[in-house]
């Protein structure tokens, strides 16, 4: 990450400060298949937690972008972000052929637009204050969380020798079916954990009556959700024997997490 991004001399100084402080140093930084990802990661973060969405002030332990610079720099700041991610799609070989490296490009495109990651937080916006059902909940979460972490499995399973059409479905289910559990877990640990231990504001989506997981079927239900989610996660990738071994460990570490 310290690579790809620019160095904090290089004008704009503030810009790229800005940047680097968005991306580096924390965050949880799993199922990634490279950079890329993980910019348009770190670029919703700081849009989402701007006034004019989340209005939150506090990230990965320390002052959100737009409270450490301000709302103008942050604003730029994931703009920058998300046209990095590309960019380093184009600059490193990434894949066997440029077609599989184009549909890499077109997929993480996919995935942050208003099919994904865009849609997903535009439902969100829109169902501040309604009591959701579980199946709208996946809905919402399949685009907005959901979307990434797809991508994630799929990006990465393209740098690698190629799979079948079946294999990289499997690895879709896999991915689908974390992507819910990790927002089961958000949203229980939001209920219940600290802002110390969270890193960023504990509590804020029932002050913010947003409908999560937890409002719609209780924390008990919710725990056992996750769980359900990762049993059927796992069981996705039984195929794949020893070579799905970190795919495994993300899993028990997404719903086993405490942050």
């Amino acid at each position: 990450m310290r690579r790809v991004l620019p160095a904090p001399d290089i004008a704009p100084q503030r810009l790229h400060q800005a940047l680097r402080y968005a991306v580096l140093e924390g965050g949880k930084r799993v199922a990634l298949a490279g950079a890329a990802v993980e910019l348009i990661h770190a670029y919703s973060l700081v849009h989402d937690d701007l006034p004019c969405m989340d209005d939150d002030v506090l990230r990965r332990g320390k002052p959100t972008c737009h409270v450490e610079y301000d709302e103008p720099t942050a604003l730029l700041v994931g703009d920058a972000l998300h046209s990095l991610a590309f960019q380093v799609l184009g600059d490193y070989r990434l894949a066997e052929d440029a077609k599989t490296q184009l549909e890499m490009v077109k997929l993480l495109a996919a995935a942050a637009g208003s099919r994904g990651m865009a849609g997903g937080q535009a439902i969100d916006l829109e169902s501040v204050g309604k009591a959701l059902t579980v199946t709208e909940l996946e809905f919402m979460h399949i685009h907005k969380t959901g979307a990434i972490i797809r991508a994630s499995a799929l990006l990465g399973a393209r740098c690698g020798s190629g799979l079948g059409p079946r294999e990289l479905g499997q690895l879709d289910l896999f991915a689908k079916l974390i992507g819910l559990a990790f927002q089961v877990v958000d949203d229980v640990l939001d209920a219940e954990g600290s802002t110390a231990t969270l890193g960023k504001t504990a509590g804020k989506d029932a002050k913010d009556h947003k409908p999560t997981y937890v409002s719609a079927i209780g924390v008990a239900r919710a725990r056992e959700l996750a769980q359900e989610l990762r049993q059927n996660a796992l069981d996705a990738l039984a195929g794949f024997g020893e070579r799905a071994l970190r795919l495994r460990q993300i899993a028990d570490f997404i719903v086993l997490r405490k942050f």
